[in-house]
């Protein structure tokens, strides 16, 4: 296929939307959750709750952008039907990421911002799942790496 600028920009919109996808969990459950805990616990509510909501609000556009732009990567390069296994993988995983999303934003979090004290447990259950989310996330970068065919 013939380069074009046009399809390295919808590659390179593709990976910033994985990288903020997968490093805004990441940050989210390894940096700013242990940090909290230096807040005393109306304080830790209020500023977990403001993160998480900027969070989602981020990944409501870059979720479909991630998958828009790989299902037009995926057409441009031949289909579908002659996708290599590999990514079928990554775009499974994909999919599972953003259910999980939709689940937890629908679930938890909305639990936990309609609640006038969040108990901790809730903030645990979102922590998995955000914890499950970049580890999927990982494994579809995992798989587009073994899809690349290094000489």
């Amino acid at each position: 296929m013939p380069h074009s600028i046009l399809w390295s920009l919808v590659l390179t919109l593709h990976l910033v939307s994985i990288i903020l996808w997968i490093g805004g969990g990441a940050y989210a459950v390894m940096i700013l959750r242990p940090s909290l805990r230096l807040l005393d616990a109306t304080q830790r509510n209020s500023v977990h709750l403001q993160t998480l909501a900027r969070f989602f609000k981020v990944l409501t556009h870059v979720i479909p952008t991630a998958l828009i732009t790989g299902w037009l990567l995926i057409i441009h390069e031949g289909g579908f039907a002659n996708a290599p296994w590999t990514t079928n993988l990554m775009q499974l995983l994909g999919i599972i990421m953003a259910v999980l999303f939709v689940m937890m934003y629908t679930g938890p979090y909305q639990k936990a911002r309609r609640s006038i004290r969040p108990q901790p447990s809730v903030f645990d259950s979102i922590r998995s799942r955000v914890l499950l989310i970049v580890a999927l996330g990982v494994l579809a970068v995992l798989s587009a790496c073994l899809g690349h065919p290094f000489a």
